[in-house]
């Protein structure tokens, strides 16, 4: 087992997404840190021929560590009263794969960090691995501060059960899209004993959304009671900054972007809510509406320079047209599937 490592959840589809976070962490992280990427879907020929020319990258391989994470969480939200009242198809929810990044906790680093693969890492994470010698998890995100609808646990429902008190709920909140943890952090009896609790004892009604990695994952960590440090939380102000491309302004210095007030360095920028087949349209030359997107392209064609698109075009306007006619067609099979 290896000392330390990073993760990441990623298939062909995100394939520019996952170059431009790979080459992040070889200039801003280290160009030795080993880094085990989680697969998505099957869909692996460009993400295998990346690891191939990479010393350092790996695909995860325990199908069977995989699958057991896929099981836990379809019998989980099979019993949740959104799958009875969502207006989308069940079959469409399902055939998502976001909670195959909960194998790392069984994984083969001992102390590790994952990141989702439409980030960009923009400093040394020693800082992370330092919080794990005293705290379980380690995050940095506010997800603490939304409005009790958009939290992943259900805190009108855990007061009246009288489970805890909003203002003691709140600061143990946490997204799933970065975070630092250890392996073995859950054994097996403890997970077969939560399955139980939240099926059989309806403790899937602590989670606000359904199908939602992160919820599940908020139960996880709250119900073990683990030491956690949120770096938002931090006293130390310098802490504490933002990280999501479409909602929190940076400053780029040298191709490494810092909070704009103080200029604090930052862990990642997050491209959270854009959808992955804009950076494939970006990466062709595509004149697409992304925040910091000249950054995401220097980090994409970092070693590809003659690849790079040197001026961007607006999409022709039959080519708009058929999208929208595709994005319709789409929503009305997501619906009827």
């Amino acid at each position: 087992m290896e000392s330390f490592g990073i993760y990441t959840l990623a298939n062909d589809a995100v394939y520019d997404q996952l170059v431009a976070f790979l080459n992040s962490v070889e200039v801003n992280v280290s160009p030795d840190i080993p880094v085990c990427i989680i697969p998505y879907d099957e869909r692996l020929d460009l993400v295998q021929k990346e690891v191939k020319s990479r010393k350092n990258v790996s695909i995860f391989e325990n199908w069977e560590l995989i699958q057991y994470w896929e099981d836990f969480a379809h019998q989980v939200w099979a019993v949740h009263p959104g799958a009875k009242t969502s207006k989308i198809s069940r079959n469409w929810w399902s055939s998502g794969h976001l909670q195959r990044k909960m194998c790392i906790f069984s994984g083969h680093f001992d102390k590790f960090i994952f990141c989702d693969a439409d980030s960009l890492l923009m400093k040394p994470v020693d800082d992370i691995f330092e919080k794990l010698n005293g705290y379980d998890f380690v995050f940095d995100d506010w997800i603490h501060t939304k409005e009790r609808t958009k939290v992943p646990l259900n805190i009108p429902l855990l007061e009246q059960l009288n489970i805890g008190y909003e203002k003691d709920i709140r600061p143990r909140l946490h997204c799933s899209d970065f975070f630092g943890s250890k392996s073995g952090i859950f054994s097996e009896n403890d997970l077969d004993l939560y399955k139980k609790l939240l099926i059989e004892d309806r403790e899937v009604e602590w989670l606000t959304a359904w199908w939602d990695d992160a919820h599940l994952f908020n139960y996880l960590t709250y119900k073990s009671n683990f030491a956690l440090f949120n770096f938002t939380l931090s006293p130390n102000g310098q802490d504490r900054t933002g990280n999501c491309a479409n909602s929190d302004p940076f400053v780029n210095i040298n191709n490494i972007l810092y909070n704009q007030d103080e200029l604090k360095p930052i862990h990642r920028i997050h491209y959270m809510n854009y959808p992955f087949s804009d950076f494939a349209r970006l990466c062709q030359g595509e004149d697409v509406n992304i925040r910091y997107r000249d950054e995401f392209l220097y980090y994409r064609f970092l070693k590809e320079l003659e690849k790079k698109p040197q001026q961007l075009k607006q999409p022709s306007i039959a080519t708009k047209s058929n999208r929208l006619i595709q994005k319709a067609v789409k929503k009305l099979q997501i619906i009827l599937a």
